[in-house]
């Protein structure tokens, strides 16, 4: 293959409709900016007119590279297409592309538009032709396809006939309910393609409801489609579109497709995690650990025969190098852990590692721990610390004498109920007391910022020279599991950090008292991160 695949994404619209997903308009602003650094051939807005976010990020469009699409649906019946308000405010966007959805499938035009089948494919042709007739590139997205195609194949085809007829640049086969299998939409495209509509105008969009959306979107490209559609991370409604994510790094990475995306540079290519993680932090969940490519564990090896292979050859279990996509290989330390594990996680560290050095002891103080709680291999910058301490190359930038927490529920001025916390922790610098107090208030709607956030600002709050390092680096993610049972109970709390460079680290804290848990898995982050930062004790 040495045609030229378009990539399209439609993050800003159906990644809109993932459960609990609301962009604002300055978000897709940001997200359409990433989307156009990555190299994707178009950009598909959202749905102007439909919702005051959407007008407004097209009101105030960025400058991109990219196509940027606005989407709408075709003319509705008994209106001409010049004539369609709907259709107005998508065309009012003013995007030199217009991506249009329409119905392919018999059983939603009679019973969802309540119209004839001669009536909907009159409202296809007419609406495209009335783009074109203005100038406008024109896709147009066959809803239901797949499904239309499996219950009356005559009347599906002749719905895409007629957007080519009319001068459709693109017509789109949309797998809707995400249920055809990767070999059944190769072998569709393939009866499209010999019947007319020739790939290099045909696209895919899929979606995941089989777990296959991307297999199936590459069965799509085999076959001969030449523009793939799919969302960054996943995003869609039920669960998901085609992760365009993944399908980058597929695409440009596998040599057998690489020609087909030359827009896919190596720059943007090492990006692609620090662009998946910056969406995840937009809508502030954490990244799936186990997403292809870019999740934490995409490249972890936590078997120690594994990790010995790793030393010796890494494509024995790694099938790209993980900084070709921005990512990092990660050795785990756990329970299940050999000396190989640990000499290559201690390598990756930067740590030296002296002759005679009791590698044992590391290993059996590592499962001596995990079998109170603590659980390294998802803890990395913790266990460094407590390698670092065994290999004396644990610097002490300050020591903690004491601290306290109050948390105190009250009412407000307008008598609402709220929490508020306050923190006093006091710390030994460089042969000073410092005390810093800090207070996090819960707010009217109920969020509750808790004790954990005072007590982060109060850490980080006055470390004099370390301060620089402190003030770039805010938590992503804070996750509580309760191990054990009855008295023996204890807290696993697991912090994951992020600086402004885009480093993430994760630390473990463990004890029968949830506050004291936090507490030590935030002193970790920040020694890492001085650490890390070159800080001198």
């Amino acid at each position: 293959m040495t045609d030229r695949l378009y990539l399209y994404d439609t993050t800003l619209r159906d990644g809109q409709q993932t459960q609990g997903v609301q962009f604002s308009a300055s978000e897709k602003t940001e997200i359409a900016n990433m989307l156009d650094a990555l190299g994707v051939d178009y950009i598909e807005g959202g749905w102007p007119g439909a919702n005051p976010t959407d007008s407004e990020f097209f009101d105030h469009a960025p400058k991109t590279r990219a196509k940027l699409t606005a989407f709408g649906m075709t003319k509705r019946a008994g209106r001409s297409a010049g004539n369609d308000d709907v259709l107005a405010a998508v065309l009012n966007a003013g995007t030199d592309s217009v991506c249009l959805v329409g119905k392919t499938h018999d059983f939603h035009v009679h019973e969802a538009l309540g119209i004839s089948l001669d009536e909907n494919r009159e409202n296809i042709s007419a609406s495209i032709a009335h783009i074109v007739s203005l100038g406008r590139e024109a896709l147009f997205d066959a809803e239901h396809f797949f499904d239309g195609w499996a219950a009356n194949r005559d009347y599906a085809l002749s719905c895409l006939i007629a957007a080519r007829d009319a001068g459709a640049r693109w017509i789109v086969l949309c797998d809707t309910n995400g249920g055809t299998l990767p070999h059944e939409i190769e072998a569709i495209v393939g009866e499209v393609i010999a019947a007319g509509i020739p790939g290099d105008r045909l696209g895919i969009h899929t979606h995941d409801d089989t777990g296959m959306a991307v297999a199936g979107s590459l069965a799509a490209i085999r076959a001969g489609v030449r523009q793939v559609q799919g969302t960054l991370n996943g995003l869609g409604e039920r669960c998901g579109n085609a992760n365009l994510t993944t399908l980058i790094a597929t695409l440009a990475l596998k040599p057998e497709l690489a020609a087909l995306v030359p827009q896919i540079t190596n720059a943007a290519l090492k990006s692609l995690t620090q662009t998946s993680r910056r969406l995840d932090e937009i809508l502030n969940r954490a990244p799936a650990i186990n997403a292809p490519y870019v999740g934490p564990s995409a490249f972890a090896h936590k078997a120690g025969l594994h990790a010995s292979a790793i030393v010796k050859n890494p494509t024995t279990y790694e099938h790209v190098a993980p900084d070709t996509v921005g990512n990092a290989r990660v050795i785990p330390m756990s329970n299940q852990a050999g000396q190989s594990n640990l000499r290559a996680r201690l390598r990756d560290a930067g740590l030296d590692i002296p002759e005679g050095a009791d590698l044992a002891a590391i290993l059996t103080d590592v499962k001596s721990r995990e079998d109170q709680g603590f659980a390294y291999d998802v803890a990395q910058a913790s266990f460094e610390l407590l390698a670092r301490r065994h290999l004396n190359q644990l610097p002490r930038f300050f020591d903690v004498e004491r601290y306290r927490v109050i948390v105190e529920r009250r009412r407000n001025a307008l008598g609402e109920q709220i929490s508020a916390s306050e923190a006093v922790v006091v710390v030994q610098l460089r042969g000073q007391q410092v005390m810093s107090v800090s207070e996090s208030h819960g707010q009217a709607n109920g969020e509750d910022r808790g004790a954990v956030n005072a007590l982060w600002n109060a850490l980080g709050k006055d470390l004099g020279p370390y301060q620089a390092s402190i003030d770039d680096t805010h938590l992503v993610d804070f996750r509580v599991r309760i191990t054990g049972g009855g008295v023996e109970a204890v807290t696993r709390v697991t912090i994951d950090f992020e600086d402004g460079q885009g480093q993430r680290w994760s630390t473990v804290g463990v004890s029968p008292n949830l506050v004291d848990a936090s507490f030590e898995a935030l002193q970790d982050g920040i020694i890492w991160k001085l650490i890390r930062d070159g800080a001198t004790p």
